[in-house]
């Protein structure tokens, strides 16, 4: 696991930008903390790196948003609504087999129908250290994911 603590929004986009350089068709992203803790911040910066270039913003109310025009696509599902475990309804195989990079927020809401293999991000608020301050905890879960942090970590 690694953890790094950033301190703005512009620190959580280039994160978001610097992991995209590594990632691959069919990486599952798993975004997990609060709410308003940066995940879509994280996704914006993402989404920057592999060339896309729409504007990028939170699925709450539509839970999938699609991104064409980068390196790959982007497919940004937010989950939360699912409690009651209703995604196999949303054909996630078709997407976790397809073309683009998925990031998934809330992903506890669907445990059962991820990948083996993924990278959970866990998004804390540190409202002690500052308004803006957040730890980021990356949880490889895979060979492929092991490597894309450990690349992280060293840069």
């Amino acid at each position: 696991m690694y953890t790094v603590t950033v301190t703005s929004p512009e620190q959580t986009m280039a994160l978001g930008h610097q992991l995209a350089d590594g990632l691959r068709a069919q990486d599952v992203i798993l975004l997990d903390g609060d709410l308003g803790a940066g995940k879509t911040t994280f996704t914006k910066g993402l989404a920057a790196g592999l060339g896309i270039t729409r504007n990028v913003k939170s699925p709450t109310f539509t839970i999938i948003r699609e991104y064409q025009g980068g390196r790959l696509p982007l497919y940004h599902m937010d989950v939360y609504r699912l409690e009651d475990g209703s995604g196999d309804e949303l054909g996630l195989d078709e997407y976790f087999n397809g073309d683009g990079v998925n990031v998934i927020e809330w992903s506890k809401f669907i445990a059962d129908e991820l990948p083996e293999d993924y990278l959970r991000i866990v998004f804390k608020r540190d409202d002690d250290a500052g308004e803006t301050q957040r730890t980021l905890s990356f949880e490889p879960v895979g060979d492929h994911f092991t490597e894309l942090v450990r690349h992280l970590e060293e840069n």
